[in-house]
C-alpha cells in the first residue's frame, strides 16, 4: 500500500498531482476537509472501497463503496476520521476493484 501525499487547496489555486492507484490499495489522511479524487481511465466501471473502522454499540460499520463509471471520475469525502481512521497508523485504507488506468489524488480544503 502506498500512502498518498495530501495536497492542500489554496486561494491561489491547486493543480493536483495524480498518482497511479496501487493494486494492493492505498492509504490517505482523514479529516472533515479531506477528499479523494479518483479518475477511472478504463472502459469499465470500478469500485473504490474505504475501509470503515467505526463501531456502533459494538457492531462494525460497513465499508464505504463508491462506483466510478468507465472513463469517469468521482470526488469522495469528506473522509471523516470517526468512520475511517485506522487506530494503528491514523490513515484510511483505500481499495480498488481494479487499479488499471486509475489515478487518484488526496486533497484537503
Amino acid at each position: 500500500m502506498a500512502t498518498l501525499a495530501t495536497q492542500v487547496i489554496a486561494l491561489t489555486g491547486l493543480n493536483p498531482t495524480y498518482a497511479a492507484a496501487t493494486g494492493g490499495g492505498d492509504k490517505c489522511e482523514v479529516g472533515d476537509r479531506n477528499f479523494l479524487h479518483v479518475k477511472n481511465g478504463s472502459g469499465s466501471p470500478i469500485t473504490v472501497t474505504l475501509t470503515a473502522t467505526a463501531a456502533v454499540r459494538g457492531q462494525s460499520v460497513s465499508n464505504v463503496t463508491v462506483s466510478v463509471p468507465a472513463s469517469g471520475e468521482r470526488m469522495i469525502g469528506p473522509l471523516s476520521s470517526d468512520l475511517l481512521r485506522n487506530a494503528s497508523d491514523g490513515l484510511c485504507a483505500v481499495g480498488y476493484s481494479s487499479a488499471t488506468t486509475v489515478t487518484v489524488a488526496s486533497v484537503r480544503l
